[in-house]
C-alpha cells in the first residue's frame, strides 16, 4: 500500500521505529520497522488485539518510554531534542490509570493543562483562564466547573482529562484507551467529542481504543497493529487491502466488508441456531 502525506501539514513522524523494553542488555521487540505520519486535523485510532503493543507504541510516541531504535519528529523537530517544556507545548497525554488528584475541582484540574505556559509562581493569566473555560465549554462540563473529581463518574473524569489536554493547547492530542470502563453511549460520546475536537481545532488526535466499530465510522485513518507490524490508512484502504480480515481468527470473528463492521462469525451464529 502506498500513502502520500503532505510535510507542510505533518504534525508528527516515526521513522523506522522499534519500541519494546530493554531488561539487562537483552531486548524484547514489540513492534519493528514502524513508519508513520500523522496530519493537522486527523483522528485516527491505534487498534489491534489486547497485547499487541498499542499502549507501548504510543509510550514510545510522546517519550514516555524510550524507543529502541528510530525516530519521532514532531512538527520536524527530533523529540529527544524537546526539553520537557517545549515538549508539552507540542503534544498533551491522556493515559491510561494516570494518577491525578480526584480532591481537586474540575476547573483545578483542567487549569493544570496551562502549567507549560504560566510563569514560575504557576498563576493563570487572563488568557490562561479564558482557554480554560472554553475547554470546559468544549466537552459541556460548565454546570460542574466546582465539583470534586472524586464525585464525577468514569465517563465525566474522562471529559475533564479530555478538557486539560485541550487547555494544554498543543497541535497533538494522545489518548490512551480513552473509552475505558464507559458503556456503549459514552464510548460514542467520547469518541464523537475527539472528532469534534479535530474538525473545531484543527488539532491531531490519536487514540489507542478496542473500539473497532466506532473507529472505522469516525477515524480519518487507523494505524493498525498485527503481528509486530504497524500498517496506517484510511479505513476504506485497510477495508480494500484486506488488513482487518487478519486481525482475528476468522472461526469465531469476522469482518464483514457490506456492513464494514466485525461480527460474530456466520458460522457461530449458524452453529447456536
Amino acid at each position: 500500500m502506498v500513502f502520500i502525506f503532505l510535510e507542510k501539514n505533518l504534525i508528527l513522524e516515526a521513522k523506522n521505529l522499534t519500541v519494546g523494553y530493554a531488561d539487562g542488555g537483552k531486548t524484547n521487540n514489540i513492534l519493528t520497522s514502524i513508519n508513520l505520519c500523522l496530519d493537522e486535523g486527523k483522528m485516527i485510532a491505534v487498534i489491534g488485539v489486547n497485547g499487541s503493543g498499542k499502549s507501548t507504541l504510543l509510550r514510545s510516541l510522546t517519550g514516555v518510554q524510550e524507543v529502541l531504535k528510530g525516530q519521532v519528529y514532531i512538527q520536524g523537530i527530533d523529540s529527544r531534542k524537546l526539553n520537557p517544556k517545549e515538549l508539552a507545548s507540542k503534544m498533551s497525554l491522556v493515559l491510561t490509570n494516570q494518577p491525578i488528584s480526584k480532591n481537586l475541582s474540575v476547573y483545578e484540574l483542567i487549569s493544570l493543562g496551562r502549567h507549560p505556559y504560566t510563569n514560575w509562581l504557576g498563576i493563570n493569566s487572563p488568557n490562561d483562564k479564558k482557554i480554560i473555560l472554553k475547554a470546559l465549554q468544549q466537552v459541556g462540563l460548565q454546570d460542574l466547573r466546582d465539583k470534586k473529581c472524586d464525585e464525577l463518574s468514569d465517563g465525566q473524569l474522562q471529559k475533564v482529562l479530555l478538557a486539560r489536554a485541550i487547555a494544554q493547547d498543543t497541535p497533538l492530542i494522545i489518548l490512551d484507551e480513552p473509552t475505558t470502563h464507559l458503556d456503549m453511549y459514552h464510548k460514542a460520546q467520547v469518541l464523537h467529542l475527539l472528532k469534534d475536537v479535530c474538525l473545531q481545532t484543527k488539532k491531531t488526535v490519536i487514540f489507542a481504543s478496542h473500539e473497532l466499530n466506532l473507529a472505522i465510522q469516525l477515524c480519518d485513518e487507523i494505524v493498525l497493529i498485527n503481528n509486530g507490524k504497524a500498517y496506517q490508512g484510511s479505513p476504506q484502504e485497510l477495508i480494500d487491502s484486506g488488513d482487518f480480515n487478519q486481525l482475528f481468527p476468522q472461526d469465531l470473528i469476522e469482518f464483514d466488508q457490506s456492513s464494514r463492521s466485525f461480527r460474530v462469525s456466520k458460522k457461530q451464529i449458524d452453529k447456536y441456531q
